[in-house]
């Protein structure tokens, strides 16, 4: 799973949380993402105990059983999975997406998702090898990103 540019710590946990729950290999968190507390973090000690704690609200220690690394590049990223087999899906909206219940399933899937307010951009969807997306019955557009990932997250590990 990647989560690129997602903005709110709680969203970070939640997704942390399912991601243990779903049995998740390894979560890359990338971009601006808030990430936990790492050995040698580069960040001021402040700033990365504030955001380690808004994170563990929601992950209730997720942070600790999930394998995650922070890259603050989104493409390196993608490409090592590609060169690992994985086939690389963002979860969004567009026109040509496909309708995850209709998505043929591939061995090695990489999950991608992105921000709360504007999901991937258009040259990271031109850069997977294909988007998926929750139809949706209501009057909103959209899920939550951490609600929309662990929809998307429990149909692709084909329970």
């Amino acid at each position: 799973m990647v989560m690129h540019n997602v903005r709110s710590c709680h969203n970070v946990g939640s997704m942390l949380r399912t991601a243990d729950g779903l049995g998740v290999e390894y979560v890359y968190l990338t971009g601006y993402t808030p990430y936990p507390k790492e050995a040698g973090d580069p960040r001021l000690f402040h700033l990365s105990s504030r955001t380690d704690a808004r994170i563990a609200k929601t992950s209730l220690g997720a942070e600790k059983s999930v394998k995650w690394k922070h890259y603050d590049e989104l493409y390196p990223v993608i490409e090592e999975l590609r060169s690992q087999g994985y086939y690389i899906v963002a979860l969004e909206q567009t026109v040509s997406s496909t309708s995850l219940s209709d998505f043929k399933q591939a061995d090695k899937i990489a999950l991608i998702v992105g921000s709360e307010v504007t999901g991937l951009d258009r040259e990271i969807l031109d850069f997977v090898d294909t988007c998926v997306e929750i139809p949706m019955r209501g009057k909103k557009e959209s899920f939550n990103v951490s609600i929309a990932a662990a929809i998307a997250l429990y149909h692709l590990k084909n329970f």
